[in-house]
């Protein structure tokens, strides 16, 4: 095939966006050391991806699921079975300069407080 269209490919993967995701997913692989299943013809690994797939020599739903999983965040389970969540990156950080900015629990903030210094009026 000299030159791969997407019409080649559509009739695999029905939607351009979707196409353009499983074409990434794969030529990443390829990337990553996965065996081609067609020759490359000194194609780079996008255009080797979008051959594999209107060729149907790759799996579509397969690469539909490496996707997913390739974004989905794991919940640990704990020893007693209660879910662990990672923190995102600066969660705890923030948590820290919340508790140390937050004004006492007791003590009711006053208006002037809340609305600022009066402005003197000349």
């Amino acid at each position: 095939m000299a030159r791969v269209t997407v019409e080649d490919c559509i009739e695999e993967v029905s939607n351009r966006f979707e196409l353009v995701m499983v074409a990434a997913q794969r030529a990443r692989k390829i990337g990553s050391g996965a065996p081609l299943t067609i020759d490359r013809d000194n194609d780079k690994n996008p255009v080797v991806a979008l051959r594999e797939i209107a060729d149907r020599t790759v799996e579509v739903e397969e690469l539909k699921e490496d996707i997913v999983r390739s974004k989905q965040r794991i919940i640990a389970l704990d020893d007693d079975g209660e879910d662990v969540i990672d923190m995102m990156d600066g969660e705890a950080e923030w948590g820290q300069m919340s508790e140390e900015a937050a004004p006492a629990a007791d003590v009711e903030p006053s208006l002037t407080d809340m609305a600022g210094s009066p402005v003197d009026e000349a």
